[in-house]
């Protein structure tokens, strides 16, 4: 063969090369787009450090799992209904700032600390107000206060002092604070680490047009009053996550909050919109999560509870939802859940475009007391979706709806045997249809402007 030919065949060689290069990795990559969480599975599992973690991290999600979520469901619906009800004197909707003044709280966690005019001077009474199954969050109490000054995100693995970065990396607890209102625009991930309170009570706090908030393998978190939108994917790099340790992070995956393997979480009262890929999601095992009072619109795909169909540690999960606001502009999963056990109560649904409510892989969920006013469109009047099983299977799976309230069309299909001698559905349960109740208790969803001094 001529050297000619031979150099010839050698850059058609060579191409060929680059061609399957590029190829088969879309091939595989196309194949693994129906498994959510491979690429998140993947991500940590050959780095020693987040190994370690990740062990820590199931032992603590093993002891924050309610051996009786249907009791936990139970004691939320009860103080829900004294409210509506007034069940005990001088307990209304709208609460008591004092003689003859009212107050804005509408529902059993807001009157716990909304009418208190020294909110600001007792912050970290807060975490007496947590319901459902993230009720042992503490967040940073007990530790001090650390106040934010400083709204840039430039340095990532040398911290500056007085940024967000800088505070939530911080060992031991930390309850965190804002001087001043202020944008936040993450340059990466921002990684929490354990016993934290971001509270921004007081002021308004942004974060957006950058990266979001991950809580990955660690425990008792509590994200409050703060407004998160247009996220994006970040591409990832030396990133601290504790004052001990950083390293190399892939690409972020543009969720609003990730919650990755964690536990003992409390969301309340976030204004959220708008990210690259779901505003909360939960995965890998967490568990004892409590999302309440937020407010939500401008998204497709909201929630995701559970990544993939293939782990197992899913069965731990479990999530209240409670007095949020899914509204304008919202598409679907909200939430959308694997295994575990989902408590879905007292929120308010007045939009989606293809469904509210779905699952896979035999989730329990319990709706009770929500409003769902059904969209316009007659194909998407459906609540409910399941996914990759027929319905000789997911006729099994445990999906009840309880006084819930059906606007516009709306339907819930159950599945699974009918709820009797369950504390929640006998006894503690209000007469009255709590669906109508659900546009006063969640009246005040989102980030809230309170004033220091006043009640909020």
């Amino acid at each position: 063969m001529k050297k000619s030919e031979m150099t010839e065949h050698h850059i058609i060689f060579a191409f060929i090369l680059f061609s399957l290069a590029i190829f088969i990795p879309t091939l595989h990559a196309n194949v693994l787009e129906e498994d959510e969480g491979y690429w998140k599975t993947h991500v940590v599992e050959f780095d020693p450090y987040w190994r370690k973690r990740a062990k820590i991290a199931q032992v603590d999600n093993e002891e924050a799992y309610f051996r009786d979520p249907y009791a936990v469901s139970g004691n939320l619906t009860s103080s829900v209904s004294e409210l509506i009800v007034e069940k005990k004197p001088g307990r209304n909707l709208r609460g008591s700032r004092g003689k003859d003044k009212k107050c804005l709280a509408t529902n059993p966690i807001d009157k716990c600390w909304r009418c208190d005019p020294n909110w600001a001077k007792n912050r970290q009474k807060l975490v007496r107000c947590v319901q459902g199954f993230g009720q042992k969050a503490v967040g940073g109490k007990g530790g001090p206060l650390y106040v934010v000054t400083d709204s840039s995100d430039d340095e990532l693995v040398n911290l500056k002092p007085g940024t967000l970065r800088h505070a939530v990396t911080r060992q031991g607890p930390l309850w965190i604070i804002f001087a001043r209102s202020m944008l936040i625009t993450l340059k990466q991930e921002l990684i929490m680490s354990s016993n934290k309170t971001i509270d921004g009570r007081g002021v308004q706090v942004y974060i957006a047009n950058g990266a979001g908030i991950t809580i990955q393998f660690v425990k008792n978190i509590i994200i409050h009053g703060i407004k998160i939108y247009n996220i994006k994917v970040r591409s990832g790099g030396m990133i601290r996550d504790s004052e001990s340790h950083y390293g190399f992070r892939t690409v972020s995956d543009g969720d609003g909050i990730s919650i990755f393997g964690a536990s003992i979480v409390w969301i309340d009262h976030v204004s959220m919109r708008n990210c690259s890929d779901g505003l909360i999601d939960a995965i890998m095992g967490s568990t004892a999560i409590t999302i309440s009072n937020s407010h939500f619109t401008d998204h497709n795909e909201a929630m995701l509870f559970g990544a993939s169909d293939s782990f197992p540690h899913d069965t731990l999960m479990q999530v209240t939802l409670v007095f949020n606001h899914f509204g304008k502009r919202m598409v679907q999963r909200m939430p959308r859940c694997r295994m575990g056990f989902f408590h879905v109560v007292n929120n308010d649904y007045t939009h989606w475009e293809m469904y509210a409510i779905g699952g896979s892989k035999n989730p329990t969920i319990i709706s009770e007391g929500n409003r769902f006013i059904g969209p316009n469109n007659i194909h998407a009047k459906q609540i409910t979706k399941r996914e990759y099983s027929p319905e000789s299977v997911w006729s099994n799976w445990q999906w009840r709806s309880i006084k819930d309230e059906y606007m516009n069309g709306a339907y819930f299909v159950e599945s699974g045997p009918e709820l009797k001698n369950r504390p929640f559905s006998r006894g503690k349960m209000m007469t009255a249809r709590p669906g109508s109740y659900v546009g006063r208790l969640t009246r005040y969803a989102g980030s809230l402007k309170c004033r220091v001094g006043k009640p909020c």
